[in-house]
């Protein structure tokens, strides 16, 4: 079964359920008089808006490329993700409110032994749903999935208070009703907020997978002819749709038409093992025929990593009939100025190679 296929079918039961659930949460509220009984079964009604939402996110994504959008519309999921964190929000808010009315203005519950066995169902459907959703979410890396199983995680262990609150007023006489249901408003809240940042996150782009961008590299380092991979980026327009450029370093005496072949063997390789299409491969050429030129890389070498927040240094090249140095530099995130250190690293150069250009690109930490 393919993957749309799947995160509808998922989303379906999900509906299901929940409708199911909300219907019965809502009798039993209404009947019993509690607030939080009622505001469980509007967070279902809002969990299965979530599902149909995903739906109509997952078909949009799965629309073929076109001009317009050459890389397919696969971001749409993200932007589900989106709207399921906004009604997520809405409901909490809109339960806090109500919880809050109840607390100035309290109303005493009436709980029957059917109202308490239906929430205990539900507590459980919601868990069994819950595991469900979020695990195919991330088997099929569906964010919209993962979102909604989560919450309907968190629907059971409301569901579970609702059920605790009962059980003390009917064994005290103690109401918690609308202080529980204010409680639950703000544990809403919180997941939606939690949600809408990483989806946020992913619609701003997010650093790619350690494993992935190592297991990348290792894989374009398995040519004999690459010395080395750098400069990975990957820029991704889906959760199953990855697009990246990445550097080699290859000997300074390969032909062109070698070359050629090489790029296109990497391109093959890394979408057959890792589903990434390289779009870009660019060459850093490395010294072959100048033995000078080692030890002078190796002397550059340890001036450069001496610095405090250089991460990497790679790409070194020596024209000694053009008097040029040039590499580039990898200069961690934290450095507190990376401008001014890059300065600092091209001085430090030049003064120590007086005769020589220095060409120095600062690069972006980008991938592992």
């Amino acid at each position: 079964m393919q993957r749309d296929q799947i995160i509808v079918r998922t989303s379906i039961i999900g509906i299901l359920a929940n409708v199911f659930l909300a219907g019965f949460k809502a009798a039993v509220g209404l009947i019993s008089g509690s607030i939080a009984v009622i505001l469980d079964a509007v967070n279902n009604l809002s969990d299965a808006l979530s599902s149909v939402i995903t739906i109509i996110g997952t078909k949009l994504a799965g629309k073929k490329p076109d001009k317009k959008h050459p890389y397919g519309y696969g971001r749409i999921e993200y932007i589900s993700a989106v709207l399921i964190s906004v009604i997520v929000l809405y409901a909490g808010v809109t339960s806090l409110v109500e919880s809050v009315k109840k607390i100035i203005h309290p109303e005493l519950p009436d709980y029957s032994p059917v109202a308490l066995i239906i929430i205990a169902v539900a507590v459980l459907v919601k868990i069994i749903l819950g595991r469900y959703v979020k695990g195919v979410g991330e088997k099929v890396n569906s964010d919209s999935l993962i979102a909604s199983g989560k919450d309907a995680v968190l629907d059971s262990v409301i569901s579970a208070s609702t059920l605790a609150a009962a059980a003390i007023y009917l064994l005290w006489h103690v109401s918690l009703e609308a202080w529980l249901g204010a409680v639950i408003s703000l544990v809403i809240i919180k997941s939606g907020l939690e949600m809408l940042s990483d989806s946020l996150s992913d619609i701003l782009g997010e650093r790619a997978e350690s494993d992935l961008t190592k297991g990348i590299k290792a894989t374009i380092c398995q040519f004999p002819e690459v010395q080395g991979a750098y400069d990975l980026v990957l820029h991704s327009y889906g959760p199953d749709t990855l697009v990246g450029s990445v550097h080699i370093e290859v000997p300074d005496t390969m032909t062109v038409d070698r070359l050629d072949q090489l790029q296109r063997d990497i391109t093959q390789k890394v979408m057959c093992d890792h589903g990434v299409i390289l779009t870009g491969i660019s060459v850093y050429s490395m010294n072959t025929r100048d033995d000078d030129a080692a030890r002078l890389q190796q002397d550059v070498r340890r001036t450069v990593m001496a610095h405090d927040h250089v991460l990497q240094m790679h790409g070194f090249y020596l024209d000694e009939a053009a008097k040029e140095i040039r590499f580039d530099v990898v200069l961690d995130f934290a450095a507190p100025d990376r401008a001014g250190e890059y300065r600092a690293i091209v001085a430090e150069i030049e003064g120590k190679y007086p005769g020589y250009r220095v060409q120095v690109s600062l690069d972006v930490d980008a991938s592992d």
